[in-house]
């Protein structure tokens, strides 16, 4: 029959390899993650834009990234969009533009409303919320009903798409986020 020594020392090995099978999964946020909050905003789908051609009335409006990374801008059809910064979008269509239907179009490109990003875990409310810019995880969270009782409240895991990559790292929860990010807060393991 054990002691209670022996079932002490078992015990502790058993939490000893659940902490560290927990820890095995932890990936720290890629250099990336911080690297392209830096770097000019690239479209992607969800995004809304509104373009303006400057003289010509008919043209400016609000166009939607759909799901393939293109706008249906009128005259010239299906324009890519995603990866693309502001300015290159510009540069496109005013490209485009310049084939037989506008001499020196001027257009200005610029984000109406922001792809959302997504939240689950241990949040009040899972769900898609739209992006506001200078967001960190702490404001998605309190967006989504603010932390669970059993939540961890430091950091978070954030799943990013960066160039074409899908990355998934951990970030303090005071980090910024990124309009498309999936947000996972965790249980606390205590």
């Amino acid at each position: 029959m054990m002691d209670r020594r022996q079932l002490f020392k078992g015990a502790m090995a058993v939490a000893l390899t659940t902490s560290l099978a927990g820890c095995a999964s932890y990936r720290p946020a890629n250099p990336a993650f911080y690297k392209i909050l830096n770097a000019p905003y690239a479209l992607d789908s969800g995004d809304r834009l509104r373009i303006t051609v400057f003289e010509q009335d008919g043209l400016t409006n609000t166009y939607l990234v759909d799901k393939a990374g293109y706008i249906a801008f009128p005259l010239v059809g299906s324009v890519p969009a995603r990866g693309k910064t502001l300015k290159q979008l510009e540069a496109t269509i005013a490209g485009e533009l310049t084939q037989g239907y506008i001499r020196n179009p001027d257009v200005s490109v610029e984000v109406d409303r922001y792809r959302p990003f997504f939240i689950l875990g241990e949040v009040g409310t899972s769900g898609q919320y739209t992006y506001v810019p200078g967001m960190t995880a702490q404001n998605a969270i309190a967006i989504a009903g603010g932390f669970t009782a059993r939540a961890l409240q430091s950091k978070v895991d954030v799943t990013r798409s960066i160039n074409g990559k899908v990355i998934t790292g951990r970030i303090p929860i005071t980090a910024p986020i990124m309009p498309g990010d999936t947000i996972y807060v965790r249980e606390r393991l205590l």
